[in-house]
């Protein structure tokens, strides 16, 4: 499921979890959204990977305006994420502030700037439709 939110929207289209795990990863996706709503991210999509992928459950992608907005939404973000208690999270590209790339075990965490987000594209590859079997000719 992809779910884009509209400034102002914390998401609540998300399944009721059945377990801890989902819990957890429920709650972590939540407090993102919070995040990066507060640090005013622009074009926010959450991407649901459970099932897809072992590298987490969801993925989230966003832009910030410039280099600076990237990196102050990412310092945010993982500001946040330790004041709540989810720990270390794994960051890339902080030092840049094109691409930062937050891990936080359960959320994936893409913020761009705009250009960059636009040549990548990663939303469109991990939003696509699964292949059922014996559907290719």
């Amino acid at each position: 499921m992809t779910t884009v939110h509209a400034k102002g929207y914390a998401a609540t289209a998300y399944p009721r979890s059945t377990g801890s795990s989902d819990e957890a990863a429920v709650r972590a996706l939540n407090l993102v959204l919070e995040s990066l709503e507060d640090s005013k991210a622009e074009d926010i999509v959450t991407i649901n990977i459970a099932g897809k992928s072992a590298l987490g459950d969801f993925m989230v992608v966003v832009s910030g305006r410039s280099n600076r907005h990237v990196m102050a939404i990412a310092d945010h973000l993982i500001t946040d994420l330790k004041d709540e208690g989810f720990g270390n999270s794994r960051v890339e590209g902080l030092e840049g502030g094109d691409w930062v790339l937050i891990d936080t075990g359960d959320v994936i965490v893409h913020i761009f700037r705009p250009e960059i987000r636009e040549f990548y594209n990663i939303e469109k590859m991990w939003a696509a439709p699964e292949i059922e079997d014996g559907t290719l000719h």
